[in-house]
């Protein structure tokens, strides 16, 4: 009768208990990359297990300030990790940079509008262009920095189509939804027997992709390992297969 409670006690302490998931919430762009990288922190760290939630960093960070169960935070810019270091979401000793990435105006390989330049977007046979929300996704923030540098930003407003992520506006553009949408490189590749790259849009900074462990997620250990995982040749391996080039 004794046995059984000992054996149990030990399972738990010895088993179970130390298998952890680790819940890591990434930018969209990342989620094809993340996905095949928590395959292989996986095969590499069992038994832990890591959920992926990806999505607008914008609306990341938002989900994470009112108490989502986060581990793992990485975002497509800078700024919004800034923002998650300043509400004391993150451990900043964790912070890194693992990825860089470029913003390009995707348009449909069969699509009419062949536009050359962002002044080529005010032509009439531009009449839709799918743009990220720039309050919430990094990629419409680079675009909307790059459309007001070049002074084309107010003329071409009636244009947009605002995406709650990168992911949506390209799905717009292989639909044939739109006529062009800002996205990055990386997501073009991905569907590149639909779109193609019409141009690359030249952003005010580089595109660095931030990663960091979040503070009181249940499993910081763990979540610093896949950061630091994120950091191995393995892992840039798969980051560089997608398309992503090294900070």
């Amino acid at each position: 009768m004794r046995f059984i409670p000992v054996l149990a006690v030990w399972l738990f302490v010895c088993g179970p208990a130390f298998a952890l998931d680790v819940t890591v919430s990434a930018a969209a762009s990342l989620r094809d990359a993340f996905t095949e990288i928590a395959r292989a922190f996986e095969q590499a760290n069992p038994p832990h297990r890591v959920l992926l939630n990806t999505g607008a960093s914008g609306q990341l960070l938002q989900q994470m300030s009112r108490g989502a169960p986060v581990d793992v935070f990485a975002s497509a810019d800078q700024d919004t990790m800034d923002r998650a270091d300043k509400q004391k979401l993150i451990l900043p000793a964790t912070r890194a940079n693992f990825a860089r990435n470029r913003l390009v105006l995707a348009v449909a390989i069969d699509g009419s509008a062949q536009p050359k330049s962002i002044a080529d977007l005010g032509a009439a046979d531009v009449q839709r262009i799918a743009i990220g929300n720039p309050d919430s996704v990094p990629a419409g923030r680079y675009a909307k920095g790059a459309l007001t540098a070049s002074g084309h930003w107010d003329a071409l407003k009636p244009k947009f189509v605002n995406t709650q992520n990168v992911r949506q506006a390209l799905d717009y553009v292989a639909r044939g939804e739109v006529d062009a949408g800002f996205v990055y490189l990386t997501d073009a590749l991905l569907l590149a027997s639909r779109v193609k790259v019409a141009f690359e849009v030249q952003t005010a900074e580089p595109v660095v992709y931030p990663i960091a462990v979040v503070k009181g997620g249940g499993a910081e250990k763990v979540g610093q390992m896949f950061v630091q995982f994120v950091q191995t040749e393995p892992a840039r391996k798969i980051l560089r297969k997608y398309g992503f080039e090294l900070p």
